[in-house]
């Protein structure tokens, strides 16, 4: 989640040949027959362990660690069951250059509108790195060109220098967002090991959130599946700790709840989650669901984010989450994609659409 403000084949790079080969998915992962699977804590804890280590350098856009994180995120779509859905395997390639330092003294990634724009460029500053998308073809004949988006974003904010007052200088953005990317692999799984759901499902893991939406952008400009058929958006985002305000473990909040009729047929089909309990801090809008949003697509976030103070900090990390929580938040979240899915398609509300900033102008939810 943001604040309050020639281009080398990405299969190659990452070397995950496995993923890149288009017939290389491994069998999905079993669960009980017609059903969903459960998910586990103990698996939830496997998954975000991994997001969240060390080794993936605080997955920083552009940067080794998020590359990576790219491939083990490619490596469990492949688990799933999904089928790859990028230009390269399960790899879409976003181009990008370095926007050098910030006065953190953090590396940073600037998109490029195209990989035409790179050959200006200077060699030295040109990044490469990509989303991650699968799909779960739909069944049903009359509905399965449709499209339920599902999605979180995987990077981070990196590395930053050591000083005598810093010694911990890997951001691992355990709860932001390893957290929801980890919600997204795991419903992959559930829905993989049920019955098939009668909408096509993308599941996407994007890059670039923390630097302006980067990978969302390059998302929308070149969708898997047309943005049109796209009915709905369920973002997960920092679901790593309970949150009082949404009723405590196991419960969710939604932004934008009131926007649309998304949330209130959740609530209706037994899905505890309850509305934005903080719309002042304006989260409908700081997330790459909001892009989607100013589509017309019905977007909205899932999260329990409490307001800790680990938040963009060293200290977000992945022992400090509550596994049995989780679980039953991404629980929440599969029966969630699951009606999703399966039933009525969700609209906005009458006058509730956003509506993008004019161009010029900023949103009053941006910045500070």
């Amino acid at each position: 989640m943001r604040r309050r403000r020639p281009l080398v084949p990405l299969c190659v790079a990452l070397t995950a040949a496995a993923a890149c080969a288009s017939g290389g998915a491994r069998p999905a992962a079993t669960g009980a027959a017609g059903a969903d699977a459960t998910i586990r804590a103990a698996d939830v804890r496997v998954v975000e362990f991994a997001l969240a280590d060390d080794s993936m350098e605080g997955r920083n856009t552009g940067r080794p660690g998020s590359m990576k994180a790219a491939r083990y995120i490619a490596a469990e779509f492949a688990r799933a069951g999904l089928q790859p859905a990028g230009d390269s395997g399960y790899f879409q390639r976003v181009p990008m250059k370095d926007g050098g330092r910030t006065p953190t003294g953090r590396l940073r990634a600037t998109g490029v509108p195209d990989a035409g724009a790179l050959d200006t460029v200077p060699v030295d500053r040109r990044l490469y790195g990509g989303n991650v998308v699968g799909v779960l073809p739909g069944s049903d004949a009359t509905l399965r060109d449709e499209v339920v988006l599902v999605d979180a974003h995987y990077d981070h904010l990196g590395v930053v220098p050591s000083t005598p007052t810093q010694r911990d200088t890997v951001f691992n953005g355990a709860d932001d967002d390893a957290s929801g990317t980890t919600a997204v692999i795991m419903i992959a799984r559930a829905l993989a090991a049920g019955p098939r759901p009668k909408r096509t499902v993308v599941f996407l893991a994007t890059t670039g959130e923390e630097t302006g939406l980067v990978g969302t952008r390059w998302y929308i400009a070149h969708p898997v599946r047309p943005l049109e058929k796209t009915v709905a958006n369920l973002e997960i985002e920092m679901i790593g700790r309970p949150d009082s305000l949404a009723g405590g473990a196991g419960r969710a909040w939604l932004t934008g709840f009131e926007r649309s009729t998304m949330g209130d047929r959740l609530r209706e089909n037994g899905i505890p989650i309850v509305a934005d309990p903080r719309p002042t801090q304006c989260f409908f809008e700081r997330s790459d669901n909001i892009a989607f949003a100013y589509l017309g697509i019905p977007a909205h976030t899932l999260s329990t984010f409490n307001l800790h103070t680990d938040y963009h900090q060293p200290s977000d990390e992945a022992d400090r989450l509550d596994y049995e929580h989780m679980a039953r938040v991404i629980e929440s979240g599969a029966r969630a994609v699951r009606l999703l899915a399966d039933g009525p398609t969700p609209a906005w509300k009458p006058n509730a659409r956003p509506v993008p900033p004019a161009a010029g102008q900023r949103s009053r939810c941006r910045g500070g």
